[in-house]
């Protein structure tokens, strides 16, 4: 099965570092359940040609808002459309969880509150609860009508989303492990982020995540066993 990874943005870098970018922490989140992977580079403008290019899409995080004036923004969000229409699986994470519930009737904003990062506690319908990294400032206030709230955090009231249709949604990043979130702790919080928070991630770094337990459910979801 082809996963189509929708790049929204440009993992960070550290200087003399190899580059670990989007398309290579997607494709170890999910390593090992058969898949294989091509990127596009929305936020470069390089779109797929149509929804069947690949047999499933994964839209991943940016430094970007949904309300950011971009050129890339309202062409993903009609490509988002297309593939919920033809019922082609779709799941969106961070930045792609904010996008896909704005292309599908829903609202994403600068939340009052600041920012979430490091690891949090997600509590699903299920009764299960998952830790995973956060790294956002932006986040989901009207879910879109085909959306059920799965996830919640005390920090985040929408932290997931199962549609209607073949689409799902995460707010956090499964795909972040411990080494990313201290790198971007490292070069992009301070200044940025309040000092306190910073402090907190810190203090959680030692903690383990879910990941391994939510790329299960991502790759079910793909497979056709599991609807979020």
């Amino acid at each position: 099965m082809l996963i189509g990874i929708l790049q929204s943005g440009h993992f960070a870098q550290r200087d003399g570092a190899p580059l670990r970018d989007y398309s290579m922490l997607y494709a170890e989140m999910l390593a090992g359940h058969g898949f294989t992977f091509k990127t596009w580079s929305v936020v470069d403008m390089e779109f797929p040609d149509s929804v069947n290019d690949a047999d499933g899409w994964l839209i991943s995080g940016s430094r970007h808002g949904t309300y950011n004036e971009l050129p890339f923004i309202p062409r993903l969000e009609e490509f988002i459309r297309k593939i919920y229409a033809a019922n082609v699986p779709i799941v969106g994470i961070c930045f792609g969880h904010q996008i896909m519930a704005e292309a599908l009737g829903g609202h994403s904003e600068k939340f009052e509150h600041g920012w979430s990062v490091g690891n949090v506690d997600y509590r699903f319908e299920d009764g299960t609860t998952l830790a995973m990294n956060a790294w956002h400032q932006d986040q989901v206030t009207t879910p879109p009508p085909d959306a059920r709230t799965i996830a919640t955090s005390d920090f985040c009231k929408h932290a997931a989303f199962a549609y209607k249709g073949r689409a799902m949604s995460v707010q956090p990043h499964p795909e972040f492990q411990t080494r990313d979130i201290e790198m971007l702790l490292e070069i992009r919080a301070p200044g940025v982020v309040p000092d306190d928070r910073i402090a907190e991630s810190r203090a959680k770094l030692s903690k383990p995540t879910d990941n391994s337990q939510m790329a299960e459910r991502i790759a079910n979801f793909f497979k056709g066993n599991d609807n979020g």
